[in-house]
């Protein structure tokens, strides 16, 4: 616990520290998001705020995960396997975002180019465990060795849940929100499945995401783009299936999974029926044209992710250490 705090306190600092002048260096340069159409008239204020802010975020996680790394002796492959996802993660949003930059639009790389890249990226992780023989997904009483069929799961859990939590990022301080209390709960239960290393990169996620807070809360004054949604998005089912609590991911995430679900509903029912079932997806939008202010939707679903990060942890611990 004591390694998890040191991680956590580096990378809080770190984000606080590096977002002044990154936050400085994009305004000089006036690299800018573009906001989608189908929000501009919601979202008009937030045209051209800096973007890319995952930058710094996935710096702080980096260096504050391998300076506690190597004071815990905790340098192991598994975690430097989970790092290295993290990075080309980030490199693949951040060329994302880039593109979005230079066509002064909100579109960048193509659908199909960016799930061939997130697929790649995530057999990484996924063959590692399949070579160390860690191929077993369980759930409570449940269990079932998958074999070679495991990283046909790995990687629909990591891209997956990349793109859950990138559908996440649309209004301040919503991802960054959810994900400290996601990453709060993964370190806990790597901790209780007695992966040290995955609880220090976790806590050092957590707090990396607090401090890029400051900067994101409303009104943002930056948003962290998909070099940060998607980094963050692989780097929590990553450290899921590395840590063997695949499955418990679903309470964990169950705010990414919501979001990503009512994307999913809304495009099958308007192309089954022309009928649309929310009045914009993903479902943040919805309530934003329902009404709600900006700073409830993120309070609301933040709390939604901090109730089944803690439900997570609680059910695990009872089935885990007491039963």
């Amino acid at each position: 616990m004591i390694m998890m705090s040191v991680a956590a306190l580096i990378a809080l600092i770190l984000a606080l520290l590096l977002g002044v002048p990154y936050l400085a260096f994009m305004k000089k340069k006036m690299y800018g998001q573009y906001i989608r159409e189908e929000v501009a008239q919601l979202h008009a204020k937030k045209n051209h705020t800096p973007t890319t802010g995952g930058v710094f975020v996935v710096l702080s996680i980096l260096i504050a995960s391998l300076i506690t790394l190597f004071m815990a002796q905790e340098t192991t492959t598994g975690a430097l396997i989970v790092l290295m996802t993290l990075i080309f993660y980030a490199f693949t949003g951040f060329e994302d975002d880039i593109k979005k930059i230079k066509a002064h639009q909100n579109l960048g790389l193509s659908a199909r180019g960016k799930l061939l890249l997130q697929i790649a990226v995530s057999m990484l992780p996924a063959f590692y465990l399949i070579f160390s023989g860690k191929t077993e997904v369980s759930f409570l009483n449940f269990s079932i060795d998958l074999g070679w069929f495991y990283p046909i799961f790995a990687v629909f859990m990591i891209v997956g849940s990349s793109n859950a939590l990138n559908l996440t990022d649309g209004l301040d301080g919503l991802a960054s929100g959810c994900a400290f209390f996601a990453f709060g709960a993964c370190a806990i239960m790597s901790k209780l499945n007695g992966y040290t290393d995955l609880a220090i990169i976790s806590a050092a996620t957590s707090a990396a995401c607090l401090g890029f807070l400051y900067f994101n809360k409303h009104p943002a004054k930056i948003f962290m783009g998909d070099t940060g949604s998607l980094a963050l998005g692989g780097l929590l089912a990553t450290i899921a299936i590395m840590g063997k609590f695949e499955l418990w991911l679903i309470p964990i995430g169950i705010l990414f999974i919501c979001e990503t679900l009512s994307v999913m509903l809304q495009v099958a029912s308007f192309k089954l029926t022309g009928k649309r079932i929310f009045k914009m997806s993903p479902i943040h939008h919805h309530f934003e044209l329902c009404g709600w202010k900006e700073n409830k939707i993120v309070f609301v679903f933040s709390l939604i992710s901090a109730i089944g990060g803690l439900v997570a942890v609680v059910s695990y611990y009872i089935y885990k250490v007491l039963g």
